[in-house]
């Protein structure tokens, strides 16, 4: 067997609009596609024996052991290989559950789909699964362990920590969509102009002062001191000499820490005589980062974290180190392997509490209490293992938030705001949380910046607190959602000048927008991205920019089909035709399959938003009754009966009627403008521009856009080279004209032809090319509409050949060219710049030169070229 490629959905996609982390492998199964799982001697037996848990997938049968039951009746190694990437990802600890196995279209090779929630996992799990299987299929032993331990590794090594995490699940869980801007915790909640940040639980709201004084234990303790909060005596040190009299100053127990130090590191508790503290104090200079060093007074009492959000206690916990209780028999060894045989314990984050691991931290704790690791403790005695009572070390939480004294209370969101962070973790250290500080003789050790919320999420004991809700309710207050308008458009033609035609009466209506097409990414106007960006990285190129309030989005189906969509939702949708092209690529053979893809656009409208449909072509029409929002359509007849009846309904259109583009609510009818009086439709004779000009308004119109700015927009969108840059650009020289379009497939040719077929010209010579990633069929039919198009024909070929030699994609063309006519005169020039200066060089007087590219800078420069000469009186021609 052997893997064509694999692909990570990261939003929408063509398998599921729902699931959007999903891998994509195509397995080329070779000669196993002729033996099913029930004509492998002893496969089944063998399966059941590495996967025993895999009794519970249930398959298309619908019960436990159903999956099994298929392997039994005979089913093909793609479908085994899908269930054991989502069982060794459970096993790892990541319980995923949605897979589909589909042919692509050729004998034997097959889309293996399933969920992941890690992308590094899912790839890894991809490539493992076919290991297993092939091990399964010959009989070999195959060890899991190491697999098993590498995707939980990975797991821990991406995935968000459960702070960060929680924030985000929260913010999905409101309709606040996010990205992650890099590998760490770094979010982005929101999009364009409406974006917040978080790193960890620090905000893009959170006072760089704050955290500062957070992260400076000697500041934060003067300025509480003076605010008369109750702090431990201490010193801060530099240098080794001046520890023993700190020493004496403060008197044991002590605690020595760094004054920068976080989340543990670095700090050495109850010291009671001068070597210890000695190696505390190099201890923590190994974690300074300034060399200053906190000698302070040891607090007796248990450890407690108050959580203040936006000056609000939202929670507290009782927190304990990582600790065995003694039994009389068994060793500390022992007693550390029976804790971690907590379900509740697993590997890093995976659990609500962590793996107690044994370092040589541990060690030392261990003989500072007088034992060893084979030592036995007594019944009941409690042995520290760690020094600090993190989650993250195997430490345990309670939650205590209800029965703190409110003076406690108070006194926490009292340091909030003499601090100034707006997330807070203050801890305090006293014998009992339920009377204040000043009674127990209890003190606050510490306040924390970007403070962990593992231990209010999750608590060992105790009612679990959504302390993430209280952030979010501080970023998007009253039900914010943080979005920007979206309207994204997918279509076989005409995408890229409705794109650019609604981001310009947008941008004329005063919003700042940012808009992706196949020639680049735009904000403003202003091109930051070159070179086809339909994909949903230039999407989120687009929702990052903090400029933008309104983004306009053209979604090809390469994206979708290589990675999903960009965003998740949007508030409108549109698909302006569907149409063969691309057709046998990535799977996608039939033209229903390509509309398919396609329709994932309006199948991610919000509820409340539109889907904006061609009611003149059935395939998308169809695509009303998979989606979940409102539908408006559009149509170049305003007889058609799904206008009619939509209509009827009350609902939304756009028509071409009576030489208008018009916009009906209802049958009551609001003429724009006379298509003719639109610069983009070439005074009417353009009737595919007045098809992408119906889709554009009815998005204006949804979005609140009045007429009259509707009509300003569309009489200053004038087609050329820098508006509409390979869209109908029309060249006037002296003796001739030409016309530059991107038209690339037989329905954009046909398009092409309508119109050119309404001017006058002399003679009409074009130049066309072959693209090598279209069907045989498709680059004949170009061919053969060129030659009723054409007078003369120069074939030339694209610089990316894409699969296929030059000599191929000529000779399709050519043939296609003959099947019309077999005497049209055809010249081949591969070069298209060489193609471009023949043409040229050999225009007649009159004529009308039609470039067909899909290199349109190229192109248009070259173009520019002969315009600049002929100024000059440089252009010559042949006799």
């Amino acid at each position: 067997m052997k893997i064509r490629e694999i692909n990570a959905m990261r939003g929408p996609n063509y398998w599921s609009v729902r699931r959007h982390k999903l891998i994509v492998m195509v397995l080329d199964l070779e000669e196993m596609e002729q033996l099913p799982s029930n004509k492998i001697d002893g496969f089944k037996e063998r399966l059941e024996t590495m996967f025993p848990t895999m009794y519970e997938h249930r398959c298309s049968v619908g019960e436990a052991g159903g999956f099994f039951q298929r392997v039994e009746e005979g089913t093909w190694m793609g479908h085994i290989i899908e269930h054991i990437a989502l069982e060794i990802q459970t096993l790892a600890g990541m319980d995923v559950g949605f897979g589909r196995t589909r042919g692509y279209g050729e004998e034997g090779v097959y889309n293996v789909v399933f969920a992941y929630m890690e992308e590094s996992v899912g790839r890894y799990a991809a490539k493992a699964s076919v290991k297993v299987c092939e091990a399964l299929i010959v009989g070999e032993d195959y060890d899991l362990t190491d697999d098993i331990q590498h995707m939980r590794e990975l797991r821990e090594s991406e995935r968000l920590g459960p702070s960060t995490g929680s924030i985000v699940e929260e913010a999905e869980a409101r309709g606040i969509p996010w990205i992650r801007l890099n590998k760490y915790s770094l979010c982005q909640l929101g999009y364009g102009a409406n974006q917040k940040r978080i790193q960890a639980t620090v905000t893009s709201e959170t006072s760089s002062i704050g955290v500062e004084l957070a992260c400076d234990k000697e500041d934060t303790k003067f300025l509480l001191e003076q605010a008369q909060v109750e702090v431990p005596r201490g010193d801060i040190i530099r240098r080794e000499s001046s520890l023993e009299e700190s020493c004496k100053y403060v008197g044991y127990p002590l605690v020595i820490k760094p004054v920068d130090g976080n989340h543990g590191r670095g700090i050495t508790v109850n010291i009671n005589n001068y070597e210890d503290a000695l190696v505390g104090f190099r201890n923590a200079k190994e974690s300074s980062r300034s060399g200053a060093i906190i000698v302070e007074k040891f607090i007796t009492g248990q450890d407690y974290r108050l959580l203040v959000i936006n000056n609000k206690l939202v929670a507290a916990a009782l927190r304990t180190p990582a600790h065995v209780i003694g039994n009389g028999k068994s060793t500390v060894q022992e007693l550390v392997d029976e804790v971690n045989k907590d379900p509740r314990r697993g590997y890093g984050h995976e659990n609500v509490l962590t793996q107690i691991t044994v370092n040589d931290l541990t060690k030392a704790i261990i003989k500072d209490a007088g034992y060893a690791l084979e030592s036995v403790i007594p019944e009941g005695e409690m042995l520290i293992l760690k020094d600090t009572a993190n989650l993250s070390t195997g430490g345990t939480a309670e939650d205590v938030t209800d029965i703190l004294h409110p003076a406690n209370v108070s006194m926490a969101e009292r340091i909030s705001k003499i601090i100034d962070l707006d997330i807070c973790g203050i801890d305090v250290m006293t014998t009992d949380i339920t009377k204040p500080l000043s009674e127990t003789g209890g003190a606050v050790l510490e306040v924390n910046a970007g403070p962990g919320f593992r231990m209010h999420l999750a608590p060992t004991k105790g009612l679990p607190r959504n302390v993430a809700g209280h952030v979010i309710d501080k970023l998007f207050p009253q039900g914010n959602t943080g979005r920007i308008p979206i309207v994204a458009i997918s279509g076989t033609n005409g995408k890229t000048t409705t794109t650019r035609l609604i981001a310009h009466i947008a941008k004329m209506n005063g919003y700042r927008v940012g808009y992706t097409t196949s020639d680049g990414v735009y904000i403003q106007n202003r091109l930051l991205m070159s070179g086809d960006c339909t994909g949903p990285a230039s999407a989120e190129f687009v929702l990052k920019d903090p400029t933008v309030n309104f983004a306009v989005l053209e979604s090809a189906r390469g994206g979708l089909l290589r990675a999903g969509l960009g965003f998740k939702k949007c508030d409108i949708g549109i698909v302006t035709n569907v149409a063969e092209d691309h057709l046998g690529l990535k799977g996608i053979h039939t033209i229903e399959q390509l509309a398919k893809v396609k329709g994932v656009i309006p199948e991610t409208v919000l509820p409340n938003g539109y889907a904006i449909l061609n009611a003149d072509d059935d395939l998308v029409y169809d695509m009303r009754r998979t989606v979940n929002c409102n539908v408006a359509l559009f149509s170049m007849d305003e007889n058609n009966p799904r206008i009619k009846a939509m209509q009827r309904l009350n609902g939304i259109t756009a028509i071409y009627e009576n030489g208008y583009v018009t916009i009906c609510r209802g049958e009551w009818k609001m003429r724009i403008m006379k298509a003719e009086d639109i610069p983009l439709t070439y005074g009417g004779k353009a009737t595919f521009m007045i098809q992408n000009v119906l889709p554009a308004i009815l998005a204006a119109n949804i979005q609140g856009i009045s007429i009259e700015d509707m009509k300003a927009g569309l009489e200053t969108f004038i087609p050329s080279a820098a508006q509409t840059p390979g869209r109908l650009n029309l060249f006037e020289f002296k003796n001739f004209t030409i016309l530059l379009d991107y038209a690339h497939n037989p329905a954009g040719m046909l398009a092409l032809k309508k119109f050119t077929d309404a001017l006058d010209a002399t003679v009409k010579v074009g130049i066309i090319a072959g693209v090598g990633d279209r069907r045989e069929e498709d680059t004949n039919q170009i061919g053969s509409i060129a030659a009723e198009m054409f007078d003369e024909i120069i074939i030339r070929q694209d610089k990316r050949l894409r699969g296929r030699t030059e000599q191929e994609l000529i000779k399709m063309l050519d043939d296609g060219i003959k099947m019309v006519n077999p005497n049209k005169k055809t010249t081949i020039i591969p070069s298209e710049k060489e193609a471009i200066t023949y043409a040229v060089k050999n225009a007649v007087k009159g004529s009308l030169i039609i470039l067909c590219s899909d290199v349109i800078p190229d192109a248009l420069e070259l173009v520019q070229q002969f315009k600049e000469l002929e100024a000059k009186g440089e252009l010559v021609f042949n006799d």
